[in-house]
């Protein structure tokens, strides 16, 4: 295991042989790391968490500390990430606040430099979470979605599935999949872009475009709008951001 001489890692600590750990890094509490991880200079890594295999955590990120929650009271809680997922410069990630509660992180995720994921949020699979952005607590990222930079995002908001947040924007409000939102919580369009590169075809986003147009379009009761497009037999991409809708 290529561990720098200047690395600190507590007993309770358990690493797999292959994980490299690089200079001045902390390793504090039950803190369990699966193979191939790298961990870079001066990352900290505390609390009781969980890391899988092949995951690249850089300089300077601190990883399970405690939630920025004034209710916390050093409950026993969690932070568990998967597999692949890259975790730049100063980002941080803090674990749940009540006692059993987590923050989970899924796989192959990219959280780019001082992106901060707040007490017991979910990310999916495949995100990207931008330079800046912050994530309160409870926020509920799906699998594709890419939160730009310096977004804020209150506290369990849910982003849904391929989802877009534009640079600087902020919303109190969830967001639906396929969507592109910015300013404060607005919907501008549908994400187009990302869904030809997720591989939609265009006759999955030939029925998105027109739903979202039957949605949005104008302004109108949305739940009216919901209920006249499940009349319609909607493809399951349509289905999906209904029902979204509805449980938002």
């Amino acid at each position: 295991m290529p561990i720098h001489p200047t690395a600190i890692i507590g007993r309770q600590a358990e690493v797999d042989p292959s994980v490299e750990i690089g200079p001045y890094v902390v390793i504090d509490g039950t803190v369990r790391i699966g193979r191939r991880t790298r961990i870079l200079a001066h990352a900290v890594l505390t609390g009781w968490t969980d890391i899988g295999e092949d995951n690249e955590i850089h300089m300077g990120a601190v990883i399970g500390h405690t939630p920025q929650d004034f209710t916390y009271k050093g409950e026993q809680s969690f932070l568990k990430i998967g597999h692949r997922n890259i975790i730049r410069e100063q980002s941080q990630i803090h674990r749940g606040t009540k006692a059993g509660s987590a923050t989970i992180i899924g796989n192959d995720n990219y959280l780019m430099q001082h992106a901060h994921v707040a007490h017991n949020c979910t990310i999916g699979h495949h995100t990207i979470i931008a330079g800046g952005a912050l994530l309160a607590g409870y926020v509920h990222v799906e699998d594709h979605a890419f939160v730009s930079g310096n977004c804020v995002v209150h506290q369990f908001v849910r982003i849904g599935t391929l989802a877009l947040l534009r640079g600087l924007s902020r919303t109190s409000r969830d967001v639906p999949p396929f969507c592109i939102m910015d300013g404060t919580h607005t919907v501008r369009g549908l994400n187009t872009i990302g869904l030809r590169r997720a591989g939609f075809s265009q006759e999955r986003i030939s029925a998105l475009r027109k739903a979202f147009s039957t949605l949005f379009g104008k302004r109108g009761n949305i739940r009216t709008r919901v209920e006249q497009l499940q009349l319609q037999s909607p493809s399951e991409d349509v289905h999906y951001l209904l029902n979204f809708i509805q449980n938002s």
